[in-house]
């Protein structure tokens, strides 16, 4: 499917986007021509590419090859069209990675979370439209903030669902789609590694209120939705991933254990909601179920190819519904190797 194309990912050097490149690169939807990490980290970008080209284990041979083959870091940011236009010109798929995503920091700088999460998308937009790109597809990844927002992390991913949902209409030979989750596991300034630091240093671990809920999933199952959207989505569709949810007081006392390590309730933070949605109830007469994913169909009645009959969902898809209990978070976070080990108590653990 992606054989021989060239892509664009924004936001290329963030936790999700280094897992998405390593998937590209593996081969498993087609070898692409070429991948451009496109951000404006520099730092972010050495480290990534001295990664790719240091790798020894055989088994990342073909990442390796591939990758000094057509593996191209850009310094940019979506904020500025000249430098995204340059970059645009070249590709036929683009992931939108791109986002200013700590829900505190977008409420002390809510322009700065505009500028990126908005106005970054509208320039991908307005390039296509009017420099006449031959783009095949933009994918928009968004976040389980955006529905029902109470948040400007929320609120300005919601803007980015309908910028690019609203510009199939605009750019009749692009198709732009959406994918939103909830929290990934142990993904950069996500609450899981802040845990760990907690423990490690003794203590003690801040929850900031006893009812707390989040959906839960790993990153290669964000990538996994990724894919399956640029695989099966229509023009202007919106793929959730059904994924589990658990209280973070559980998710605390899996990772203490039996250490002698209190916890204490900080209260919640700017912003911050107790429960998460991915589906709300206003979308759910236009949510069905695709293989192990809810798809929202479009909003506007032009972009909607399916006419919805009998499987739409009778009820928003929240965090608080379904919750794992201790054994189930116990079970999930091993999967992941996200327990702290006690012979293995190091820096490393913290990433």
């Amino acid at each position: 499917m992606l054989t021989d194309k060239k892509i664009l990912v924004t936001g290329g050097t963030g936790s999700l986007g280094k897992v998405l490149v390593k998937r590209l690169l593996s081969g498993e939807l087609g070898t692409p021509k070429k991948i451009i990490v496109f951000s404006r980290d520099e730092a972010k970008q050495h480290s990534m590419r001295i990664e790719y080209l240091n790798k020894k284990d055989p088994t990342d041979e073909i990442i390796y090859n591939n990758s000094k083959r057509g593996l191209e870091f850009r310094i940019g940011d979506v904020r500025d069209p000249h430098s995204l236009n340059s970059s645009l010109k070249e590709v036929d798929i683009v992931f939108n990675a791109a986002a200013l995503k700590q829900v505190p920091s977008c409420e002390y700088f809510p322009f700065e979370a505009v500028q990126t999460n908005i106005m970054g998308p509208q320039n991908i937009v307005n390039a296509i439209q009017e420099l006449d790109l031959p783009i095949e597809t933009v994918v928009g990844i968004s976040t389980d903030k955006a529905c029902k927002p109470v948040n400007v992390m929320g609120m300005t991913k919601a803007l980015q669902e309908r910028v690019f949902l609203q510009a199939n209409m605009k750019c009749q030979s692009t198709r732009f789609i959406c994918v939103r989750y909830g929290n990934v596991l142990a993904s950069r300034g996500s609450v899981i590694p802040l845990f760990h630091e907690q423990i490690l240093n003794g203590g003690p671990v801040t929850i900031t209120t006893p009812d707390m809920t989040r959906f839960l999933l790993s990153l290669n199952q964000a990538v996994d939705t990724i894919f399956s959207a640029i695989k099966f989505a229509n023009r202007g569709e919106t793929y959730i991933p059904i994924v589990p949810s658990a209280k973070m007081t559980d998710i605390a006392k899996v990772l203490i254990g039996n250490r002698n390590i209190k916890t204490v309730i900080t209260g919640i933070r700017p912003g911050e909601k107790i429960h998460e949605i991915l589906i709300s109830e206003e979308e759910a007469p236009r949510a069905i179920k695709r293989g192990g994913y809810y798809v929202i169909l479009p909003l506007l009645p032009e972009l909607r190819k399916i006419q919805i009959k009998e499987e739409f969902l009778d009820r928003e898809y929240s965090s608080a519904d379904n919750l794992m209990n201790l054994d189930e978070v116990s079970r999930i976070l091993s999967y992941y190797d996200l327990l702290i080990d006690k012979k293995n108590e190091s820096e490393e653990l913290i990433r």
